[in-house]
């Protein structure tokens, strides 16, 4: 066992037995960030309610107008017409499954709520179209089996939003048509065990003024469950939708300033999706969005949403993002295709893949289907081949651009474990070239897995439990490590210097990450040829210091060569040269098994290590530069 394994042993003994602040569902707004956050509009009232939301349903993300124009594009768009058919498909499916239940997976009902959530955008949409009463019967035992719940879990509340979404949605499109008593039952359920717990002081409603996405979605699953009730409980109503306008900014402000989702693509697609279907809901109740489309760097985030995918299939994974998307088409993106009329994120050949080979559809899947009807390509677009986004978790993208033979793709990142779903990860990258990933992210694990064994997953303080996981902390990430310590938590790795161009670079501060443990620390990366990366680390050491770590995770195949190494993986090859110090020997660290337990396995994943005694780094520094360059 390697000497990182053996510390992250003692490191797990230790911390059993610590009692760490939560990882909670809205980290509170720093005091520095509390204040000149651009607000929304916000002329909500009884009086603004009553006078200016729509008359008849539908209102929730369908108005007649909109439904007009969606019919329309079902009898000539393919792409509409594809996606309609995958609709059908997954309706079928839906009739023949069994109803839900309250069945609570450890602390959640998520699953539950996120099926519901499923089940009636794809029913709704297909009674709104087609007026099938079988569907219609189906969507009635539904919301009657949801209803008969004791609860939605309010203790966590995204699983309450997403129930409440659901069953407005459902209300709205087949209202109606649906049994009187249905109707009754379902609004009452709404304000009941969807609205008023939101209002619980005692609860878990500190998401209203957060920062992350449950800000996003718990604020769009009760604005839709008072859209619907508004009729009946117009104070109530008014008074959620109020609260919500004032609320989202403190989430929407994290997009800034150039669009970067701090928590990951993959949980852009979550957050981001609830404000996308936030703003539908407002534009078709009340003929506004009161600003929300166009907050600042909002529409940005979808170059960040688009770049973040690479040519591999992969998503540049940090933070707790998945590994990698899907086949289908991504529907969110196709809202900011629809708003700035550009076809680069509208993915056309996707939402054309045969509908019988799309699967399960998003559970937003028929609201996606009305914004995608309303796009119209005006402008034509082509993702930067270099792109960096500051903000919370600050990352630089050089790619080779859509036509590239060589599929170049690399992503680096800066940012702090405190980050919402953050991890010790300042100064780490990727790398991609000829459709191999040859430097990893390790990816999120499944939280369920982990919190089921009482693991903290979620406190954040320098020796919580949360860093002893290889996939959150240094040990697992291609970055540097000190003393073969852990990062210094809330130290921030920040970009400082952005050059694009033939051979463009990117420069981090990562001093405040190895406070303590180093006097200075500044990484380039630089894009010196079409087929190679240059990673440049300047150090200065402390008196104290006593090694330096140079780390890369790959899962290649590895064979030491004299100055460095060869990876080899999928029939390819690349080349990775200590420029710097070609006589330093190479180590490789096999973390298949993994060194914990509770540690995502990943098939062969390994960590190459450079290790530098700190005497090179006296008296004014030292430079560390290695190149990894195609075969």
């Amino acid at each position: 066992m390697d000497i990182r394994s053996t510390c992250l042993s003692f490191l797990l003994f230790c911390v059993l037995s610590m009692s760490a602040p939560p990882l909670t569902a809205s980290s509170p707004i720093p005091p520095s960030l509390s204040t000149n956050i651009p607000e929304l509009e916000n002329p909500m009232s009884v009086a603004y309610l009553k006078e200016n939301l729509t008359k008849k349903s539908p209102r929730l993300v369908l108005n007649a107008k909109i439904e007009k124009q969606l019919r329309k594009k079902l009898k000539k768009d393919p792409v509409i017409q594809n996606m309609y058919e995958a609709l059908e498909l997954n309706a079928a499916k839906i009739q023949q499954a069994p109803l839900l239940k309250r069945i609570k997976t450890g602390r959640r009902l998520l699953s539950v709520s996120r099926e519901m959530l499923y089940r009636m955008n794809v029913l709704g949409m297909i009674y709104r179209i087609d007026r099938d009463k079988e569907i219609l019967d189906r969507i009635d035992q539904e919301l009657l089996a949801i209803c008969a719940f004791e609860d939605w879990n309010p203790s966590h509340y995204l699983d309450v939003a997403e129930m409440s979404l659901a069953l407005a949605l459902a209300v709205d499109w087949a209202g109606k048509d649906l049994p009187a008593a249905t109707v009754t039952a379902v609004k009452k359920n709404l304000i009941e065990k969807g609205i008023k717990p939101s209002y619980n002081k005692k609860g878990n409603t500190g998401w209203v003024n957060g920062t992350n996405n449950w800000n996003q979605v718990c604020h769009g699953g009760m604005i839709a469950a008072a859209i619907v009730v508004a009729e009946e409980e117009p104070e109530l109503a008014a008074k959620t939708i109020s609260r919500a306008l004032d609320g989202m900014p403190h989430a929407l402000i994290e997009y800034g300033p150039d669009g970067v989702y701090p928590e990951g693509s993959t949980y852009w697609g979550y957050g981001t999706s609830f404000s996308v279907i936030t703003a539908a809901m407002f534009e078709s109740a009340f003929g506004t969005d009161f600003g929300l489309g166009d907050y600042p760097a909002f529409q940005e985030s979808a170059v960040f949403r688009a770049i973040c995918n690479a040519p591999s299939g992969w998503y540049y994974n940090f933070a707790d993002c998945g590994d990698q998307r899907s086949e289908n088409g991504d529907i969110t993106l196709a809202w900011f295709a629809a708003k700035s009329g550009n076809p680069l994120f509208f993915e056309r050949e996707r939402f054309l893949r045969p509908a019988s080979g799309m699967g399960k559809l998003s559970r937003l899947a028929g609201a996606g289907l009305v914004w995608m009807s309303q796009f119209e390509a005006s402008n034509e677009g082509e993702l930067p081949k270099e792109w960096k986004g500051e903000g919370a978790n600050p990352v630089v993208f050089f790619t080779g651009g859509a036509s590239d033979p060589h599929q170049y793709y690399f992503a680096g990142k800066g940012g702090r474990g405190t980050v919402n779903h953050g991890n010790m990860d300042g100064g780490s990258f990727i790398f991609e070239l000829n459709g191999v990933r040859w430097v990893v992210d390790p990816g999120n694990q499944r939280y369920h897995d982990l919190e089921k064994t009482g693991f903290n997953l979620w406190g954040r303080c320098q020796g919580c439990e949360r860093w002893t996981l290889l996939t959150k902390n240094n040990y697992g990430h291609s970055t540097l490590t000190v003393d073969d310590a852990l990062h210094v938590v809330d130290g921030m790795a920040t970009i400082t210097d952005f050059k694009q161009g033939k051979q463009p670079t990117a420069t981090l501060d990562m001093s405040p990450t190895f406070a303590g443990q180093l006097n200075s620390a500044v990484r380039t990366f630089t894009k010196d040829s079409q087929t190679s990366i240059v990673i440049e680390d300047q150090i200065q050491a402390l008196d104290s210091t006593r090694l330096v770590t140079w780390q890369l995770m790959t899962t290649a195949d590895v064979q030491m060569v004299a100055g460095g190494a060869i990876l080899a993986q999928a029939g390819k090859q690349l080349k990775l040269e200590n420029l710097s110090h070609p006589q330093m020997s190479i180590s490789v660290i096999a973390l298949d098994p993994p060194p914990l337990k509770l540690d995502r396995r990943i098939e062969g994943l390994k960590r190459i290590e450079f290790r530098y005694p700190a005497y090179l780094f006296a008296e004014g520094g030292d430079t560390i530069k290695v190149r990894l360059s195609g075969m």
